[in-house]
């Protein structure tokens, strides 16, 4: 599994480093990531990619268990990255036309993840696991309205 995050894209949607220097966002994420990387990517690869025009082709070097890209353009670098891969990828990013160019781009089924699934909130509560949401069609169990009808009947009661 590869899984590939839109580092500058996860950074400044998160509340926790949105606010912070350049530097910082990259340090945190990628120390959260790595922290995480085997409940993230079982197995696999985790790569972030940051936009770096005055840095192009530098590399973090191969830490393990995360690497860091730095690319003219994030986003052409992640669509290449998921073009060359041959396993399962997973993209981690809240861009709808990246996802939409990697869609249209790479022809074959990549699975996304919004950016707020490896903020530091998401990883402790979901111990590293991706969050999953409520299912939209969840609503109130059969005869809540009795049952909270009969509640406040009790506790609300006008007499006292």
């Amino acid at each position: 599994m590869l899984l590939l995050v839109d580092g500058y894209n996860v950074t400044m949607r998160d509340p926790a480093t949105a606010g912070r220097t350049k530097e910082d966002q990259r340090e945190l994420l990628v120390s959260r990531l790595r922290a995480h990387a085997q409940r993230l990517a079982p197995g696999g690869e985790v790569v972030v990619v940051f936009d770096a025009r005055d840095s192009l082709g530098r590399v973090s070097g191969e830490e393990r268990p995360v690497r860091v890209i730095f690319a003219s353009d994030a986003d052409d670098e992640i669509v290449r990255r998921c073009l060359l891969s041959k396993g399962r990828i997973v993209v981690v990013t809240d861009d709808l036309r990246l996802r939409a160019r990697i869609s249209q781009d790479v022809g074959r089924h990549v699975e996304y993840r919004d950016g707020a699934s490896v903020s530091g909130e998401a990883l402790a509560a979901t111990n590293g696991r991706p969050k999953r949401g409520v299912p939209r069609d969840v609503g109130l169990p059969r005869g809540a309205n009795t049952i909270t009808r009969e509640l406040k009947d009790l506790w609300l009661d006008d007499d006292e």
